[in-house]
C-alpha cells in the first residue's frame, strides 16, 4: 500500500492500526491479521537487542531490520525510524539516512522532535521522502526527560500544539503522539489534517500504535498505555487480530490506558 491509499483510508474515519515489527515472520503474521502500518521501530534496541534504551541502535541495524520486515510484509505500508545520531546534525545527514531506509523498502521515515526538526522535515519532504513526525515523550531524548509523560503543563501543551502545526506545514504527513494527556492529543488531532497515531495519548487519535512485545505479553512490566492481547487469544495471530479490531472499534485504548492529565 502506498501513502495516498493509506491517507485516503484514514480520511474516511477508519482508525489506523499500527504495530512495531522487526522481522519477516511477524510481518507476514501482521499482514494476515489486518494491521495497517508496520513500524520498524528503534525500540528493537530494547525488545530485540536487550539494551535499556533505543540509543545504541545504529542506521545499519535499522536498514537490516527494515529489509527483513519488507520481505515479509506482503505490500503492507512500512515505516522505519531514523535512529539516534542519524539525522540530528543536518537536513543533509537526514536525507542520506532516509534514502538508505527507503532503498531498503521503507515507505516512510519517522523522526523525533518539534520545532528543531521543522527545517529537516521540509528538506526531506521537498525531496520526495515521506515523513512521520513524533511529539510528546521522545525515547531518543531519554537522557534529558526520562520516560515521563509530556504536555501536562500549559506552556508545554501550547508548545506541542505549535510544533504539531509547524511540522504539518513543513510537510510531515503523519504524526505520532506519545504519552500525552487525552485532551491535548484530541486538540492536536482536531487541529491537523494529517493522521495522528497515538501511544498513551487516548482514544481520539486517528490511529494507535503498540510495541509488538507489549501487545503479546513479552515484556515484564508493560507501560500503562499498553494492553496484552494474548490471554484471550488462541495464538499470536488471533491476538494481533484482536488488537486491530479493538483499535478500529474504538475499544482500545480504554480509560485505564490514558496518560493522566
Amino acid at each position: 500500500m502506498f501513502l495516498p491509499q493509506l491517507l485516503k483510508k484514514s480520511a474516511t474515519g477508519e482508525k489506523l492500526a499500527v504495530l512495531t515489527c522487526y522481522d519477516a515472520s511477524f510481518a507476514r503474521c501482521m499482514a494476515r491479521a489486518g494491521v495497517d502500518i508496520l513500524l520498524v521501530g528503534d525500540s528493537l534496541g530494547m525488545t530485540v537487542q536487550g539494551h535499556g534504551t533505543t540509543l545504541p541502535v545504529s542506521l545499519e541495524h535499522m536498514i537490516y531490520h527494515t529489509a527483513a520486515v519488507v520481505r515479509g510484509a506482503e505490500g503492507l505500508f512500512t515505516m522505519a525510524d531514523l535512529p539516534f545520531g542519524s539525522y540530528q546534525e543536518s537536513p543533509a545527514q537526514a536525507l542520506a539516512a532516509s534514502t538508505r531506509l527507503l532503498a531498503a523498502g521503507a515507505n516512510m521515515v519517522k523522526l523525533e522532535g518539534g520545532a528543531v526538526m521543522v527545517d529537516t522535515v521540509a528538506f526531506l519532504s521537498q525531496r520526495g521522502i515521506p515523513v512521520c513526525a513524533h511529539l510528546g515523550l521522545l525515547p531518543q531524548s531519554v537522557n534529558q526527560t526520562g520516560y515521563r509523560a509530556q504536555g501536562r503543563e500549559r506552556k508545554a501543551a501550547e508548545q506541542l500544539i505549535k510544533d504539531a502545526a509547524a511540522l504539518e506545514a513543513a510537510g510531515a504527513q503523519m504524526l505520532v503522539l506519545e504519552a500525552i494527556p487525552t485532551l491535548l492529543a484530541t486538540e492536536v488531532t482536531q487541529l491537523l489534517r494529517i493522521p495522528t497515531i497515538g501511544i498513551g495519548a487516548g482514544p481520539h487519535c486517528s490511529g494507535q500504535v503498540l510495541v509488538l512485545h507489549d501487545a503479546i505479553g513479552l515484556t515484564g512490566k508493560p507501560p500503562r498505555f499498553a494492553r496484552n492481547f494474548m490471554p484471550e487469544a488462541a495464538d499470536i495471530e488471533t491476538a494481533l487480530q484482536a488488537y486491530v479490531h479493538a483499535v478500529k472499534a474504538g475499544t482500545f485504548p480504554g480509560p485505564e490506558h490514558e496518560t493522566p492529565a
